[in-house]
């Protein structure tokens, strides 16, 4: 976290506070210098509010408040004075671009506003005037400024159902800028064109790479857990996030949030391919060198390293502020995936030696094991006298015959709803359609296809 700076990286240092009280000392210190290099007088009040609920929880473990530092009441109310001064100035230009009708310049007024209050912490009244700004954009350009500006917003906010739909509007704007860029502009040499199509494509990547992070951190945020896979690993190269790797999420997290995604819900043919083969993603593991050896332990069928690991950095995991909702859900659905993927290859094995593998003790391992067979992931029995996991046996003979008889079943309906039909058309009994009417499309396929129901 040493090279975060902005309102994310506070927030970082709040939650820190929270779920791990005993750091609470060291993130105050980080926080207020943050704080103080804004203008979110909101944000500093809360710093110092959370560090007394973590202090009062404990009382014998950290210091008091006022041993570490004093609130700035100085730095608070010129703060506010400079913030009010600064809207004051910022709304009467609104108003004055309003009367005159200039377009452009209440576009920019409206994103001078939104910027203002995003800066001061009033998250709602940034998204009003970001999202106003829309009605005055004139080019793709501006819309996808603005979509970027929104999605930005929604990040910080945690807002992650509604990022997709900003994102989706960007990405729209992104193409149909890039299109005009291909068929406008002036005829230039050669090299030129080559090179100026090559800054196009590196800028319209960079924009993409935000694009994808953010659409991964929405699919995470609503537990959609292999979507968040599959789109954290199309991300570009690291020096597409630009300054966004700095105030709103590292390298390092995009390759958390993947690799634990992708070990919750691939299968090991995927990972393989997705990740361990994927150049790009390698410069973001990279970051973070722990997760390879997680990925190469789960590979191996290391899975007591596995669950090691995940128990060893379950702290790094817990205070990440988009995972830390996920973190318990995740490392149980790797886990049961390891226990099946374990047990795959044997018709029998004995308990004790299947906790060896995974370090867990007869009972636990049992107590896993069963609430595997109750959800159906895992089809066998347990035999708890002798301790051993017994595969269902399946009798092919039997289920060959009760497949063959409910195919027979299938073609006796089919029969019956054909013969109905054509005793129908016999009678005359078919409803046909007015003459000239076009309204509704009567269906005109093989009697079969039109005799859906049960008769």
């Amino acid at each position: 976290m040493t090279d975060e700076i902005g309102r994310t990286y506070v927030e970082r240092l709040l939650h820190i506070m929270s779920v791990c009280p005993t750091l609470a000392p060291q993130a105050l210190q980080l926080a207020i210098a943050e704080a103080l290099k804004g203008r979110d007088t909101g944000l500093y009040r809360e710093i110092f509010s959370r560090y007394e609920r973590a202090h009062a929880d404990l009382v014998d473990e950290i210091p008091e408040l006022s041993a570490l530092a004093s609130f700035d009441q100085q730095w608070v109310e010129e703060t506010n004075a400079k913030n009010q001064a600064e809207r004051t100035k910022l709304e009467v230009e609104l108003k004055t671009y309003s009367s005159n009708m200039i377009k452009e310049s209440i576009r920019m007024a409206h994103r001078d506003l939104g910027d203002f209050y995003r800066s001061i912490g009033d998250l709602s009244s940034a998204l009003k005037h970001y999202t106003k700004s829309r009605e005055y954009c004139t080019t793709s350009q501006h819309v996808l400024d603005m979509c970027m500006s929104v999605v930005e917003l929604l990040m910080e906010q945690r807002n992650y159902s509604h990022i997709a739909t900003y994102v989706f509007k960007a990405e729209a704007a992104l193409e149909s800028l890039s299109v005009v860029r291909a068929n406008t502009g002036p005829e230039a040499p050669a090299g030129s064109a080559q090179i100026q199509k090559e800054k196009r494509n590196a800028e319209r990547e960079k924009t993409q790479t935000k694009l994808d992070v953010a659409t991964g951190l929405s699919h995470l945020g609503q537990s959609n857990y292999e979507k968040a896979a599959n789109t954290f690993l199309k991300v570009g190269p690291v020096k597409g996030l630009e300054e966004w790797s700095r105030k709103l999420v590292a390298p390092g997290d995009v390759a958390i949030y993947a690799t634990l995604c992708a070990l919750a819900t691939f299968p090991r043919p995927l990972i393989r391919t997705q990740i361990l083969e994927n150049d790009t993603f390698g410069m973001y593991i990279e970051q973070e060198p722990y997760i390879r050896e997680l990925l190469e332990s789960y590979m191996s069928n290391r899975f007591k390293n596995v669950l090691d690991i995940l128990e060893r950095y379950s702290t790094r995991h817990h205070i990440d502020v988009h995972l830390h909702f996920h973190v318990v859900a995740l490392t149980n659905l790797i886990r049961s995936k390891a226990l099946v993927m374990y047990f795959q290859p044997f018709s029998s094995i004995r308990l004790e030696r299947m906790g060896q593998a995974f370090g867990w003790t007869v009972e636990e391992l049992e107590q896993e094991v069963v609430s595997l067979i109750q959800s159906g992931e895992i089809k066998a029995r347990v035999d708890r006298q002798n301790k051993i996991l017994k595969a269902k046996e399946t009798d092919q003979r039997a289920a060959l015959f009760a497949k063959a008889i409910k195919s027979g079943q299938d073609m006796q309906a089919t029969n019956r709803k054909l013969l109905l039909r054509m005793r129908l058309q016999q009678a005359d009994l078919v409803v046909k359609p007015p003459k000239g009417q076009t309204g509704y499309n009567y269906p005109t396929g093989h009697p079969s296809e039109l005799l859906g129901g049960d008769y």
